[in-house]
């Protein structure tokens, strides 16, 4: 088992990188028979709320902020700091969100721009709705990249997110980061609507009009003590169909496969398709994958960071005016 090093560029005329990145943050352990992770506190997921969330979504139910480290009382600086002390390098900061969608990002924005410029950390949120006065102290913190979830239909915002909110405040999200040249990460839950396809291509063509750094799909993974424990996520060959539509509406973003897919075979089924549709990299992948990526031409990278950081290869050398946008 070894490490592979090394970053590349988009090869733009490939609609694909001649490099596949594949990153195994200290979200969670880690081990194939491809790559042992080197640093599991390297890359740290913090909960502003612990495992307290509002809307109580159907596929959710806070289960997935279990995991991560909770706030506590000394506040999110002094958290980071002895964090870096045990060897972490970045953070993941989220949490729970109120009855608005709202992460409280805005009560920790001083500390953000405090464990960027005197900690020298990367600095990753997963926001809620973003609205204009967030997306403007985000911009302020010089933060690395603001994930958000995308929904394309309002039947997915009502009954699986419990939220009083529209289509449209998504747009206005992807509108207020891109404005304030918030490095933006949206992400698309495929199969979100209790497994199947529901809104998916709205959200995308709602990516598409704006310019993002990046774009991460990501699967329904039935969680147990939650509404949809026993669903099924969608069927892999719908899954790389949409893998393909993703790839030909951004051409030149790069478009990555998340953490949260359901695991075993299915995982072993959506990896291949995901490197079979030109995805530039994915997170925690199934063992053989990087054979099998090799195997199509394609050399592999490995990197201990959160996926969305893959667009900072673009960005050599360039300020992030250049990805700012008017909102629409």
């Amino acid at each position: 088992m070894r490490r592979v090093e090394g970053r590349g560029r988009r090869v733009e005329s490939r609609g694909q990188t001649k490099d596949i990145h594949f990153y195994a943050p200290g979200l969670k352990r880690y081990e194939t028979s491809e790559y042992v992770q080197v640093n599991p506190r390297g890359f740290v997921p913090v909960s502003l709320t612990g495992s307290k969330c509002a809307l109580q979504c159907d596929h959710c139910r806070g289960k997935l902020l279990e995991s991560m480290v909770s706030l506590g009382q000394g506040g999110l600086f002094q958290l980071c700091r002895a964090m870096k002390e045990k060897g972490a390098h970045g953070v993941l900061v989220t949490g729970g969100a109120d009855a608005r969608g709202n992460v409280p990002l805005l009560d920790v924005v001083e500390d953000l721009a405090r464990v960027k410029n005197e900690l020298a950390m990367q600095v990753v949120v997963h926001t809620g709705l973003v609205r204009q006065a967030l997306a403007g102290a985000l911009s302020r913190a010089g933060i690395d990249g603001a994930m958000i979830d995308i929904l394309g239909t309002e039947e997915t915002i009502r009954d699986v997110y419990h939220l009083a909110a529209r289509v449209e405040d998504y747009d206005h999200a992807l509108a207020a980061l891109t404005a304030y040249g918030v490095p933006t990460i949206p992400h698309i839950v495929l199969g979100l609507h209790y497994g199947r396809f529901l809104g998916e291509d709205a959200a995308l063509a709602m990516v598409a009009r704006y310019p993002v750094a990046a774009l991460v799909l990501v699967i329904l993974t039935p969680w147990d003590g939650t509404p949809m424990a026993g669903v099924r996520p969608p069927e892999p060959p719908e899954v790389g169909a949409f893998f393909h539509r993703a790839r030909r509406a951004l051409s030149q973003t790069p478009i990555l496969l998340g953490c949260s897919r359901p695991g075993g075979p299915y995982k072993w089924a959506v990896d291949r398709l995901a490197v079979d549709a030109g995805l530039d990299g994915i997170a925690y992948p199934a063992d053989g994958i990087v054979e099998y990526a090799g195997e199509r031409g394609l050399r592999p990278r490995f990197h201990e960071e959160c996926c969305s950081l893959v667009y900072k290869e673009l960005w050599k050398g360039q300020s992030r005016e250049h990805l700012a946008a008017a909102p629409g």
